[in-house]
């Protein structure tokens, strides 16, 4: 059932748990997660990164099948689709597209330039009953060549960007995108306080889900996260279990190169890693 992520995100925040974010790559990626999902009676939201959008030919591609996909699985839990760190225009071919919601990534921008363009998102969101999500303060690391310092949000700018009527807020608290190194500081909890005492009822997100310790996950959701995004971890199981499954010459077995066979392990690798999260963010059995 596609839908904006608005009433979900809301229901999170008031029920003190978190709705997780899963990026998609291909038809496999989105199976595994519609159906891990499903299954677990659990809200999702399916996020598109514009690199992934590019590579699925097309913002068009990725709405048609993840809309025929939602119908022919008989999905019932809400599932929004959503542009993962968009730009301005990206924003609008993914309105075109039929998306249910979007990111507007203005954290590059002066401040005075992101609250402008999110202004203009804000209303054209609006009119097509979409969902739509800012950000303030860079998400370190790299994600489909959008790079950042890992700087921590202003929690003033925070406030200005809530105030134009966004539906979820990310806001950089320390953390990063890909694997996370050894001497990562860990989350700043004491900007998301400011943060969340500064926005006020805004769902917040937690980008860059992936190796964050479980503690910190349940600490940040209890302080206002009602978001949490992973992507990297989906692509490290599916990869680890695809190469085991050619290592054991598993591929030159029968018709194991059939690519149904050959990616079956990948897949249900992400459908457990899906699962994983979902119980540790607390939205199983919430749809």
């Amino acid at each position: 059932m596609l839908v904006s992520a608005k009433e979900m995100l809301e229901q999170a925040r008031d029920g003190h748990y978190a709705v997780g974010q899963f990026n998609i790559n291909n038809l496999e990626w989105t199976k595994s997660i519609l159906k891990t999902a499903q299954e677990m009676k659990a809200p999702v939201i399916l996020g598109v990164s514009e690199g992934a959008g590019k590579y699925m030919t097309g913002f068009n591609t990725v709405a048609a099948m993840v809309r025929a996909m939602d119908k022919d699985l008989g999905i019932t839990v809400p599932v929004a689709l959503h542009l993962d760190h968009g730009t301005y225009e990206g924003c609008y071919k993914c309105i075109d597209a039929g998306f249910t919601s979007i990111m507007f990534d203005g954290s590059s921008y002066p401040i005075d330039e992101n609250l402008a363009k999110t202004t203009e998102l804000v209303k054209a969101a609006a009119e097509h009953g979409m969902s739509l999500e800012a950000e303030v303060g860079s998400i370190g690391g790299e994600e489909d060549g959008v790079i950042g310092m890992g700087e921590c949000a202003d929690p003033e700018e925070c406030k200005k960007i809530a105030d134009l009527g966004i539906t979820m807020l990310a806001a950089g608290i320390g953390n990063i995108h890909g694997k996370y190194p050894e001497n990562w500081p860990g989350l700043r909890f004491d900007v998301l306080k400011q943060v969340k005492a500064a926005t006020g009822n805004i769902p917040l997100v937690l980008h860059g889900g992936t190796g964050i310790p479980a503690d910190q996950i349940k600490k940040a959701i209890s302080l206002g996260v009602s978001k949490i995004n992973v992507n990297t971890e989906c692509q490290l199981v599916f990869a680890e279990a695809t190469r085991k499954y050619i290592e054991a010459g598993k591929d030159l077995q029968g018709k194991g190169f059939d690519p149904r066979k050959l990616l079956a392990d990948g897949c249900t690798a992400i459908q457990d890693i899906v699962a994983e999260k979902i119980t540790l963010f607390g939205s199983a059995n919430k749809a």
